[in-house]
This record gives C-alpha cells, structure tokens and sequence, in this order.
C-alpha cells in the first residue's frame, strides 16, 4: 500500500515468516522510480508497518523505518546478463518435482515458494536435468494483474527473486542466506493466467556473496523479464 510519504508491505506478501519477501519489496522500491532499477535491501523489511519515503537529491530513493535505512534504490540504464538457452515447459515441470525446500524450513512460509502455504505463487524451482539451471513452470493468479490483465512488476520480481537461491544452493542443505541487491528489467506485458517459465542459474560466488541470474520466459521461449540478484550469506 503506497501513498505520498509512506509504504508499507502487507504481512500476506512475507518471505521470512516475519519479514517481506525480498523481490516482492524490491519491486515495490523500484516502482517509485520506475524502468529498470536497482534495489539494495540493507534490513529486513518489516511488514505492515508504514516506512518513511526518503527522496534524495541524487535521484535515489530510500526506505526507512526510524532512523534505520531499510532499502536503497536507484535507477540504471540497464545491466549486461547472458541469459542461457529458455528453459521449456515440460522441462520446467519437471525440474520443479525436484525442488529441495521442505514443506516445515526456514521459506515454507513465503507467499512465492512456501510449500506451507495454499496461496503461494507455487514458484518451486528444481535443477533442470544436465543443466546449471534451476526452473518452475509459473502461472500468475489473476489478482498479480492490472487492469490490463497485465503482472504488476512488484510480483514480477518476486517470482524473479525466490528461484536464485535454489540455483545457488541446488544440494538441498538450504543453508541461510538472504537478498541483499536486486536489479530488473521488464522487457514486455507478462500476462496472469498463462503458464510462464522461471529460470535462474548461477553467476558468481565470491565468498559469502553468492550472484544469480534469473528470468521469465513464455510458453514459446521468449525472454520478458530478467533479473540478477547478490544473496549474502551471514558471517559464521
């Protein structure tokens, strides 16, 4: 929900049981800007609770609750990515019976992934077979649309989002780790109803920063949105 000075995420749209999922605030942050942005997420985004917008002279936007910054966002020209060969349907099918995440873990309850949850996105990405690439097959319920029968970009980069830790960490030991940067770009109308892959594969690991590519590809393979993502994990 979104006015003039402030935000806030509604509980229903969690990652973490207790904060918003990643993407989903990610792209409610870029939304004040507009085009291809990049967010930054500095803390756990605290759910339905009004967060101050802050404008700055720069052009970047910020988020904050008190005195604590929660997201940073500003805009970019775009982003150099090499997207892999499209993921089809029935191989993102099944990839998607070999999802890891277990139905009781730490995501289960994440409107996107969570496998606890009946109103979830159902966003459960698994290795595709003899690929470094993880997939789900994605249908967007009707109430992701504008009037245009068109996804709202938040829920874009939400879906964007949860596969890029199954592509990092596809041996099911589900280790802790969490977004820290996102950027996207919606490249065209990814429309409710239909069935749309989610791929995403691993770009970089440097220590604990661990980099992932993912998009969203139609039925017919064509590419409508691409995002990378830096996950972070915490120190030992």
């Amino acid at each position: 929900m979104l006015t003039a000075e402030t935000l806030s995420i509604p509980r229903r749209f969690n990652g973490p049981l207790h904060s918003g999922n990643g993407g989903y605030s990610s792209g409610i942050v870029a939304g004040l800007l507009g085009g291809t942005a990049e967010v930054t997420l500095r803390r756990p985004v605290p759910l339905d609770t009004d967060l101050d917008i802050e404008r700055c002279a720069d052009g970047s936007v910020r988020l904050i609750d008190g005195c604590a910054v929660i997201a940073e966002c500003r805009e970019t020209d775009g982003f150099e990515l090499e997207v892999p060969d499209p993921v089809t349907i029935e191989e993102a099918r099944a990839a998607s019976e070999r999802h890891v995440a277990p139905s009781d873990g730490l995501f289960s309850r994440c409107f996107v992934c969570g496998l606890a949850r009946e109103d979830a996105f159902g966003v459960t990405a698994g290795m595709v077979d003899g690929r470094d690439v993880a997939a789900t097959p994605w249908t967007p319920p009707a109430w992701t649309a504008d009037h245009d029968g068109h996804v709202r970009p938040e829920f874009v980069w939400a879906a964007l989002d949860c596969p890029t830790y199954f592509a990092l960490y596809p041996d099911g030991s589900m280790p802790l780790s969490f977004l820290a940067r996102m950027t996207a770009r919606i490249g065209a109308p990814i429309v409710a109803g239909r069935e749309h892959v989610v791929m995403a594969w691993p770009v970089e690991i440097d220590g604990r920063k661990h980099h992932a590519g993912a998009a969203v590809v139609s039925a017919e393979g064509e590419v409508l949105a691409v995002a990378k993502a830096l996950l972070i994990a915490p120190r030992p």
